[in-house]
């Protein structure tokens, strides 16, 4: 092996940390569960299950509608995957589409398929893209401003910070003398200041 070349081991790890990216960016688990849903719906109603020589056939009267439900349920976990921006459309649809297993296609595949892709299509609504900027905890505190952790006083802009000598005085006008009272109807006779 020669040493530009990544062995086994390379490979494996650069695979593992491409599907890490490729998971994170869609709502895999959603899809995963959506998929694995509709397999046991559209399944059952056309299972034959033997026990010795006698077949017992789990056909319904609903078999077109319990593999139309599953077909489509198998279709929205792919959407999931690899369309991501239809996942509320998807997750709603999958929501959907287990309930009404339930009468249609044996308790929606014995509940195993019902459950499955109720909870897919709950975690498609509520899936948000991964953000790598965000803190990984809800509590996490942000990047502190400097090595103290808090604002600097020395960060505050020199127009915001009043000036030392200067006392504002509550009425007073832009010609009056820093510390001068200031003309109060009472201090000038009733009558009002030429300004």
């Amino acid at each position: 092996m020669s040493a530009e070349s990544p062995g086994p081991r390379g490979r494996f790890t650069d695979w593992r940390l491409r599907f890490r990216a490729w998971r994170r960016s869609r709502p895999f688990w959603a899809g995963l569960l959506t998929l694995l849903g509709g397999l046991p719906i559209a399944y059952f109603p056309y299972a034959n299950l033997k026990l010795g020589h006698l077949t017992l056939t789990m056909a319904t009267t609903a078999g077109a509608g319990s593999l139309i439900i599953g077909v489509l349920l198998v279709t929205l976990g792919l959407t999931m995957w690899f369309q991501s921006v239809v996942r509320v459309f998807a997750g709603i649809a999958a929501i959907l589409l287990a309930l009404i297993s339930i009468p249609v296609s044996n308790l929606g595949g014995f509940f195993m398929g019902f459950l499955l892709s109720l909870v897919g299509g709950a975690l498609s609504i509520s899936w948000a893209p991964y953000d790598p900027d965000e803190p990984d905890q809800p509590g996490a505190p942000d990047e502190p401003d400097d090595e103290r952790g808090t604002a600097a006083e020395d960060d505050v802009p020199p127009a915001a910070a009043p000036a030392a000598d200067a006392v504002t005085v509550p009425g007073a006008r832009e010609g009056d003398e820093p510390g001068a009272p200031a003309a109060t109807p009472e201090t000038t006779g009733g009558k009002p200041s030429a300004a």
